[in-house]
């Protein structure tokens, strides 16, 4: 391949709006009248009750399957035979990330179009080419990667808003990475996800992601909290799910999500979610960069206004170990992850140096 293509990537359609499962089969009747859902145990009675009834109206058939809880290749596999069983023409993902992902791969293998309907906003998962599989014990296996995108990815408001506060807030603290990840990424021509090089078009949609999140983010989450949606709570998904999801794809990805990938190696943030350790390496990446004052700032005005955790300490880390951090630092600059995207070189000790300090500054702000 060329050094030189650049890449715009994304699902055929991103919906967004309410009432979304209860007219299910009209955004999937264009794609297969026999669908096969792979749903969360949460939302499955209701899934059942609205979605069910939507396709068995129009004269199509569903069948609904419980995830088992870890996307995992037996999982998958399960999936794969259950949807065979039914005749399946369609696949459907109902719920969180890993029930998405056990939906693409079935999908994928299964030669089917697949339509994701994600329940949580907490990543920019539900639009990519990637699924991510575990092992058993829950540890990390392998990437897989999808040729294509999904064919629809269909965003409730209402479902998401309903969702848990803190899921919401993650999933803009994994998009506010989105744009400074991407611009370090097309300053050195580095590689995005389907490795080739980022597009203007990732980059400005990386920077209306920002922009987007910066006028929507905290307005958002005062909605959530009360479990309602507003304008500025769909504004601000189509940012955490698509623009993100696009951007990052497009554009790439650089120190943030690296230095996160380190991160996921210390015991005290196991119980972190995604989009918090994201958040925690992009202020490192900050400075990392030296990024002028005013913008460190106002990323930092915005982590606060929207309630994500800002230092280690409220992260959980109770108490700061060197070894483990140099561990992190390590691990970041590891080959082949993202930090070669950065448009400089960037050492271990770099890395080490930049946490401490984005952690002090980050406690400097601390009310």
């Amino acid at each position: 391949m060329s050094n030189s293509v650049k890449s715009v990537t994304s699902p055929k359609k991103f919906i967004i709006g309410k009432r979304l499962l209860e007219h299910l089969n009209d955004y999937i009747h264009d794609y297969g009248d026999k669908a096969y859902i792979i749903c969360d145990e949460f939302i499955m009675e209701r899934a059942q009750k609205e979605a069910g009834d939507s396709i068995q109206k129009a004269g199509n058939q569903a069948v609904f399957e419980k995830f088992n809880y870890e996307c995992t290749q037996e999982e998958i596999d399960r999936n794969r035979e259950l949807a065979r069983e039914a005749g399946a023409n369609i696949i459907v993902g109902i719920g969180g990330g890993k029930t998405l992902d056990t939906a693409k791969a079935t999908a994928y293998y299964e030669k089917l179009p697949v339509v994701i309907f994600p329940t949580i906003a907490s990543t920019d998962a539900p639009c990519t080419a990637l699924a991510v599989i575990y092992k058993h014990s829950g540890a990390f296996d392998r990437y897989l990667f999808l040729p294509t995108n999904p064919d629809v990815v269909l965003a409730d408001s209402d479902i998401l808003s309903s969702a848990p506060p803190r899921f919401f807030a993650a999933g803009i603290g994994d998009a506010l990475a989105t744009y400074f990840e991407a611009r370090a990424c097309y300053r050195s021509n580095g590689d995005n996800l389907v490795l080739m090089k980022p597009s203007t078009t990732g980059l400005g949609l990386a920077r209306l992601c920002y922009d987007t999140l910066l006028e929507n983010g905290v307005k958002a989450m005062e909605a959530v909290k009360h479990g309602i949606s507003t304008r500025a709570v769909e504004d601000t998904i189509e940012a955490t799910i698509y623009l993100s999801g696009v951007g990052a794809e497009s554009g790439g990805l650089a120190a943030a999500h690296a230095i996160h990938n380190g991160m996921t190696a210390v015991p005290a943030l196991h119980r972190a979610q995604h989009g918090e350790k994201v958040t925690f390496g992009l202020l490192a990446q900050l400075v990392l960069e030296n990024v002028p004052t005013e913008e460190l700032e106002t990323v930092i005005n915005f982590i606060k206004g929207v309630g994500l955790p800002l230092t280690l300490k409220d992260l959980g880390v109770e108490e700061f170990v060197e070894e483990e951090w140099r561990q992190v630092a390590e691990a970041a600059c590891a080959e082949g992850d993202t930090m070669g995207n950065m448009p400089f070189p960037v050492t271990p000790d770099d890395v080490y140096n930049a946490i401490i300090a984005a952690n002090a500054i980050a406690e400097s702000y601390h009310d």
